[in-house]
């Protein structure tokens, strides 16, 4: 099977990160269709079947718009950094409800030495952060076997990056996954090197990592009230 990506993706990001306006890459946008963009469609379509397998609420979505693939395009209104692209590119497989409500999804980050495959919640509101947490009070059985199975453990790793100082208000101080309540998301991840990420077994790979999260991914749509 053909490569999705190649050392010419990787290229073209890291040129994109040196030359980050609109005028390199409008020059260049041949090679971010041609290395970047249509190779992760084509990814994101010969994954529907794995995740029609593992949900059928879940979606691997090739619309150019409003589909899976995040835009190159970054939403700098708020920022300092007024840089108008990304210098990766993403795709999220998603939810069903996604619009109506806060859900989990999977996905796939294309990034020079920086790729990674993952799914959860990622920056959710405040009230999606306290049903998660109460959830997981509720219901410690079943977050201990979606989220701290060995065999997840071994392979992804739980983000740590935004976490509470100390454990929120209200919950009892001797809880076993008292920590766990910290988080302020809920994603697990495994990065991926650009060999992988350039090589032609990448669907079996990414498919495989996606079974492997189901379960975490199933444990946070049920605190959501969302269906698998």
């Amino acid at each position: 099977m053909t490569a999705y990506f190649s050392e010419k993706s990787f290229r073209f990001l890291r040129a994109l990160a040196r030359h980050n306006d609109k005028a390199w890459f409008e020059a260049h946008r041949k090679d971010y269709e041609a290395h970047v963009r249509q190779p992760f469609l084509r990814l994101v379509g010969d994954l529907q079947p794995d995740v029609a397998a593992i949900s059928p609420h879940f979606r691997a979505d090739t619309r150019t718009v409003g589909g899976s693939l995040f835009r190159i395009h970054r939403d700098a209104r708020f920022s300092h950094d007024k840089s108008p692209y990304k210098t990766w590119q993403g795709a999220r497989l998603f939810h069903e409800r996604r619009r109506e409500v806060a859900a989990p999804s999977f996905y796939v980050h294309l990034e020079p030495g920086a790729s990674f495959v993952g799914a959860g919640l990622w920056h959710p509101e405040s009230d999606t952060q306290r049903k998660v947490r109460q959830f997981i009070l509720e219901n410690p059985g079943g977050w201990k076997a979606a989220a701290h199975a060995p065999k997840l453990r071994r392979r992804f790793a739980l983000d740590d990056s935004q976490m509470l100082v100390r454990p929120p208000r209200g919950f009892p101080a001797d809880f076993a996954y008292i920590d766990d309540l910290r988080h302020r998301n809920w994603a697990f991840l495994r990065p991926l090197d650009d060999a992988a990420m350039a090589g032609p077994d990448l669907d079996r790979v990414v498919a495989a990592d996606l079974v492997a999260l189901a379960p975490f991914v199933d444990y946070l749509c049920a605190a959501l009230d969302l269906e698998f």
